[in-house]
């Protein structure tokens, strides 16, 4: 193995996504290739690309069929894209985009491609299903027998009850918990109150509506199937409209509701990395740099409240390797899966006894919660699993370089108890 490879700096230069839309509106009737190949082709128009051979393309989806196994690949091929241009398929939960982009910057820094695309895509409206494990087992072999008569047989077991169809369960296999059930466990635990929860969560909508308003997202988000904008969004919504939801999960005593709660949702997004020679040669402009990046994960099925702490402990490693401390940023993009579990990760960074208790050798402190989401984040946007991270990623490499400087703070949980960290500068 060659041991004087250079390490290079990974620019970020360019990002597209489409609306993001709550699950069965107004992607209905369109699934993960559709959406995954109108965000590419935006990105291609944008930047410039077509015909052009990238080093590879890297992104997926949570869900998908059986027919999507090869899903970014099949995308590659249908956009202006050099068909020569690799792909292949990651999954990582929510974790999907931002891990994408990490593969990719990791094989830039090291030489092995110039540049490449990350990106993911989920469509909860066309959500897979299948049969029963009974059914199943009963089909393949029929398929197998020799002769009408052996097949017969095999179909004279099937009883209604083997016909009802299985979609996939959004749960943790080892907890039979959703995401939500275990982020209330959470908010009862580091007792986060509802109040805070719905402030978060209104903020997050009115800093997004300004943001459309003032045009930031005008030339991040390509329009697709009739939709121009995210339409989760809530311009007119009050702290009074919130307060008013009942509670999601735990229906008697719970503090999270569909409105500080990100709702199932369809989208895709992508980003265009490369080498700053790269970028050069093809015109494009260095809006930042990835520099660090972090993956963690938390044991989670005893520590039920800790499913999606795990940035928590990501963060914590990767300060430490930058020699930076989390009060060393100008912007803060912290994923809103719940209003909850971003109130707790806070709560923990700036608490010695709560730190402690979690693991950690020290608190990370207080942030100035100004700089925090600024543009809105996933309760405004919602959250199509893998398209979260391009989403984040785009937002703070335009912020940063509309600055002209500085440095973000991007933290992304998912279920399985991981989590990734990542921090970009100008």
């Amino acid at each position: 193995m060659n041991t004087t490879t250079t390490i290079r700096k990974v620019a970020i230069v360019g990002y597209n996504r489409i609306p993001f839309a709550r699950a069965n509106t107004a992607y209905a009737d369109v699934g993960n290739q559709q959406m995954m190949t109108a965000a590419l082709n935006g990105l291609v128009d944008k930047y410039n690309l077509k015909g052009k051979l990238l080093g590879e393309v890297a992104g997926g989806a949570v869900i998908k069929h059986t027919y999507d196994n090869n899903l970014i690949r099949e995308c590659v091929m249908k956009t202006a894209l050099d068909p020569a241009t690799p792909a292949c398929d990651l999954q990582q939960a929510c974790d999907t985009g931002i891990e994408s982009a990490v593969y990719i910057a990791n094989k830039i820094a090291l030489g092995q491609i110039e540049s490449g695309i990350a990106g993911g895509v989920d469509s909860i409206s066309d959500m897979p299903i299948a049969v029963s494990e009974n059914l199943r087992k009963i089909l393949l072999g029929a398929r197998k027998a020799k002769s009408f008569g052996e097949k017969l047989k095999f179909f004279l077991k099937i009883r209604p009850k083997d016909l009802s169809p299985l979609v996939p369960r959004n749960e943790e296999p080892q907890t039979g918990l959703s995401m939500g059930g275990h982020t209330e466990i959470t908010a009862k635990y580091y007792k986060i109150p509802r109040e805070e929860q719905d402030q978060l969560a209104l903020k997050s909508h009115l800093n997004m509506a300004k943001a459309y308003d003032e045009g930031f997202f005008d030339d991040m988000i390509t329009p697709f199937n009739g939709l121009e904008k995210d339409n989760n969004l809530r311009k007119d919504s009050t702290i009074e409209k919130l307060a008013s939801l009942k509670p999601a999960f735990d229906k008697t005593n719970g503090t999270l509701t569909a409105g500080n709660s990100t709702p199932l949702t369809d989208g895709a997004s992508c980003i265009l990395l490369a080498s700053e020679e790269w970028a050069k040669e093809q015109g494009l402009p260095i809006l930042a740099y990835i520099t660090f990046a972090e993956i963690a994960a938390v044991e989670y099925v005893k520590n039920q409240q800790n499913l999606l702490l795990a940035p928590v402990f990501a963060a914590s490693r990767m300060l430490d390797k930058a020699g930076l401390t989390l009060q060393d940023f100008d912007y803060y993009e912290i994923h809103e899966a719940f209003a909850a579990q971003v109130l707790t990760t806070l709560k923990i960074w700036e608490s010695p006894e709560l730190s402690s208790a979690i693991g950690l050798k020290k608190p990370l402190g207080a942030i100035d919660r100004e700089k925090l989401n600024v543009k809105g984040s996933s309760l405004a946007a919602a959250h199509p699993f893998a398209a979260t991270g391009g989403r984040i990623i785009g937002v703070m490499a335009k912020l940063l370089n509309e600055k002209g400087s500085g440095r973000g703070f991007v933290s992304i949980c998912a279920a399985g108890g991981q989590g990734v960290t990542m921090i970009i500068e100008k």
